[in-house]
């Protein structure tokens, strides 16, 4: 029964971290579990493939119109989890490549084209400052969560392959931060989840031979996932951002994004410390950019 118990438990562990191990490569995040309880010295190693389809620009304020484009993304993501005075805390590093291929019409002439390189690389520091304190695994057995409060910030490190007189690119060629704070909440089987963060971006200091600022945009998420006992689970996600409104040599335009996506989960353990999932996600509404859906498929595999 010990051995059946600890084996059911680590099938729990990939799966609590599964759903946030890819989309952080995106911009707009849909990452349920991030502020999950485990326990610490654990880590994850996830594999992941997003397909997208529409107009998914890096930057949606860009000024290109009837803009189609399919995007192949492949990311690896390492977690690690720690105790940091006696609060659960994680560190995850995200690596993203992509394939793109579309079209866009250009000063009323259609254009093709295709790029191919790394993506930014992203960096998440997180820690749980209710709720959850740093617990080895023997502890962690008998430990019920409730109500969790965490904090975290996300760091865009500019290495994807960006060119500096391309209007469309993989790499942003710019910083950008993200405090975020977060509250979940077990329900039995079902686990909410409520987030808020702030996007910060330094310069572009190199577009089409001029300087690209943008204003910071705000993310807000929400999530309700439902767990069978087997730890197959499902779940709705939501997500709404708006702000980020882009000025190139100091004049502004009208590049003010305020977009609504929802999706579906779907995630199993497929063998002990192995899981996979896949996710479909939509807009739901969108006044500037980013009108695409996405499907994806991951697989994890977690260890002590």
């Amino acid at each position: 029964m010990v051995r059946i118990f600890l084996w059911l438990l680590k099938w729990q562990f990939s799966v609590l971290f599964f759903f946030f191990c890819v989309f952080t490569m995106l911009g707009q995040d849909l990452e349920p579990r991030a502020y999950a309880n485990v326990p610490k010295s654990l880590n994850v190693i996830a594999a992941g493939y997003v397909f997208m389809n529409g107009n998914v620009l890096t930057d949606p304020s860009l000024p290109i119109k009837d803009f189609t484009l399919q995007s192949h993304n492949m990311a690896v993501n390492y977690i690690k989890t720690f105790g940091l005075a006696d609060k659960l805390a994680r560190i995850q590093v995200g690596l993203p490549f992509t394939f793109m291929d579309g079209s866009a019409v250009i000063s009323d002439q259609l254009v093709t084209g295709s790029r191919i390189g790394f993506a930014d690389m992203k960096v998440r520091f997180g820690i749980n400052l209710l709720g959850s304190p740093a617990l080895d695994k023997s502890e962690f057995r008998s430990f019920e969560q409730k109500t969790i409060l965490g904090v975290s910030l996300v760091t865009s490190i500019p290495t994807g392959r960006y060119y500096g007189d391309k209007q469309v690119n993989i790499g942003t060629n710019r910083w950008a931060f993200k405090p975020e704070i977060g509250v979940s909440k077990r329900f039995a089987h079902v686990y909410a989840e409520a987030y808020g963060g702030v996007w910060f971006y330094t310069d572009n200091n190199d577009y089409l031979g001029k300087k690209l600022e943008q204003k910071p945009t705000c993310s807000l998420q929400a999530h309700a996932s439902y767990y069978f006992k087997n730890q197959m689970w499902v779940g709705f996600n939501t997500t709404w951002f708006f702000g980020g409104r882009t000025i190139a040599d100091g004049v502004s335009d009208e590049s003010q994004i305020d977009n609504w996506r929802v999706g579906g989960t779907f995630s199993t353990p497929i063998a002990k410390g192995q899981s996979v999932r896949f996710q479909y996600h939509i807009g739901a509404y969108t006044n500037n950019g980013l009108n695409y859906y996405a499907l994806s498929a991951v697989y994890q595999y977690s260890f002590f």
